[in-house]
């Protein structure tokens, strides 16, 4: 058996590759976002000025802290577990971004 085929059936073929790749991605802005509203928070907080709320920091770092997890799990296990994993950080981001930036 070749390594593409192996690979393919562990599943570390190209659609699993581009899975964790792309959930890999949306985990690590999550984490971008949340570090920025941190920032946007320390700055309004120090001038007064209305900024991100605890609710949305809160929310943001709970959902960045659980898509990294997800992350780690997809990317150390194979087959229907990781890719399991995967879309859960991919719904993560999709309900923080949804529930948070567009409603």
């Amino acid at each position: 058996m070749t390594a593409a085929r192996t690979r393919a059936r562990r599943g570390r073929g190209l659609p699993g590759r581009v899975l964790r790749g792309t959930s890999g991605v949306l985990a690590a802005g999550l984490v971008g976002l949340f570090v920025v509203l941190l920032a946007g928070w320390a700055f309004t907080t120090r001038t007064g000025s209305a900024g991100p709320g605890t609710g949305m920091l809160v929310g943001h770092g709970l959902a960045a802290a659980a898509a990294v997890v997800a992350q780690v799990v997809a990317d150390r296990r194979d087959g229907r577990s990781g890719a399991l994993a995967a879309w859960l950080a991919i719904a993560i981001a999709a309900a923080v971004l949804g529930g948070y930036w567009l409603f």
